[in-house]
């Protein structure tokens, strides 16, 4: 089961590099990847702050930008 979810979409850059972080230091099977364009709700909330990261342990929310120690921090 995935600790963390990426809330993204297609065609953001800033969301690749986000990605690419986490790829660095989470394996890929423990993140959840949720595109906000699927969901009016997700969109109205995240639209305008896309990436983010949050901790599905203790819904610890992380806005870009971040960087590795910002991920590691959240998601220990």
């Amino acid at each position: 089961m995935p600790n963390a979810v990426l809330y993204h979409t297609e065609g953001c850059h800033l969301c690749e590099e986000a990605q690419a972080l986490l790829q660095q230091i989470v394996p890929p099977e423990m993140v959840e990847l949720v595109d906000i364009v699927d969901c009016v709700t997700l969109m109205g909330q995240y639209q305008t702050s896309i990436p983010v990261l949050v901790n599905q342990q203790t819904n610890v929310k992380l806005f870009w930008p971040f960087d590795l120690t910002d991920i590691q921090e959240v998601l220990k």
